[in-house]
Parts: structure tokens; sequence; C-alpha cells
């Protein structure tokens, strides 16, 4: 009777020992703790967002009607070290090298072309661009080729832009990337893609 009693009192419910007993218990992270981490998380997306594009505010009329004073674009600046500029690309780039004044300018001619701008009509390798986009048919004349690693631009507003009719080339190297869209003012956004260009083949 002894064995038996004791044996009941071992399993009365007071003497049961707790549940996951020996297991940690987990305790929620601090406020502090969450914050930190979203506070990190947004600082390395910024720095990542940064490493690959760039905003450019427009703030001259060279490019219009395709850009107007006071657009706001996002840039690739990994555009040209993935892949090649093509006839058509805006791209924003370093006039003369100097990372202090940045032009935006539409891509006519690669490295090889050969350019001819005559009777209003722009002509790569003697095929005629077809450029809807353009402001109005440019009133000057000239004949250029473009050496390596160099490209030819204009401003879609051609009669009134400084660019490669006026001052040669752009290196390669001076460009800080690919415009790819407007994205303000609102009723402005528009990916800056041309579909309808003849492209050249030298």
């Amino acid at each position: 009777m002894e064995d038996k009693t004791q044996e009941i009192q071992q399993n009365t419910p007071d003497q049961q020992p707790p549940l996951n007993q020996g297991e940690p218990e987990k305790k929620p992270k601090s406020f502090l703790r969450d914050l930190f981490e979203t506070i990190l998380m947004a600082v390395v997306l910024f720095l990542l967002l940064n490493t690959v594009t760039s905003r450019v505010k427009v703030f001259n009329i060279s490019m219009e009607p395709t850009l107007k004073q006071g657009y706001l674009l996002l840039v690739n600046k990994m555009a040209y070290k993935l892949g090649e500029p093509k006839h058509g690309d805006v791209i924003v780039f370093h006039y003369q090298g100097d990372q202090q004044e940045d032009y935006i300018k539409r891509v006519v001619g690669l490295p090889g072309d050969k350019v001819e701008i005559s009777n209003g009509v722009v002509r790569v390798n003697e095929q005629p661009l077809t450029e809807p986009y353009i402001m109005e048919l440019p009133n000057y004349t000239g004949r250029w080729t473009v050496p390596e690693n160099e490209l030819f631009v204009l401003g879609d507003n051609r009669n009134h832009s400084s660019d490669s009719h006026q001052w040669g080339t752009v290196k390669l190297d001076w460009v800080v990337g690919k415009a790819l869209f407007v994205y303000w003012p609102f009723n402005a956004i528009d990916l800056l893609s041309v579909s309808n260009l003849v492209i050249a083949a030298p």
C-alpha cells in the first residue's frame, strides 16, 4: 500500500514538471531593434539605387519638344557598362569631360558612322533618319566621321542646341548614362525610347 500511495502522490498535478522545461523562452524583438533594421535596409536600398541610377533635371530647351525645362529624368548609369549605345538613345554626359557640367542629347552617330546633314535631313552612312521627335529641320550642313569610342550627338531642338555639329563628338568615358524615362511632372511621364528611327549600318 505504501508503494501505491507514493506513486499517486508523484503523479498529482501540483508535482508535475512545467511544460517545455529546459527550452529557452523566446523574447519578442524590441522596438529599437526593428527600427534599426528598417533604417539599415532603407540606407542599403538607397545606396544601391544611387549606384545604378541618377536623377537629372532639365535646365534648357535644347531637347524640346521631347524634354522641357523642369522635367526630371531617371538615368541608368550602368547602361553602357553592361551594353552598347544605340542610335536614338538619349544620354547624359559631362560636357568636354567636365564633371560639373552635364548635357542631355540624342545619339545620332556611333563609332565609325559617317554623319551628313544637308537640306534639313540627317543621314547616317547615307541612310536618312526618320525623326518625328525633333522641333524643326536643321538649317545647317556638315559632314563628320565618328571616331572610335566616341558618339555624335544632337539636340532635338536642332537649331537651338549646342551639340556635336558645333563642338564635335562625345567620348564614351564622358557618358554618365542613358536617360530611361521622365518621371516628373506626372502628366509628362514617358519612356525615352525610339521605335521608328531608321537604324543606319556602317
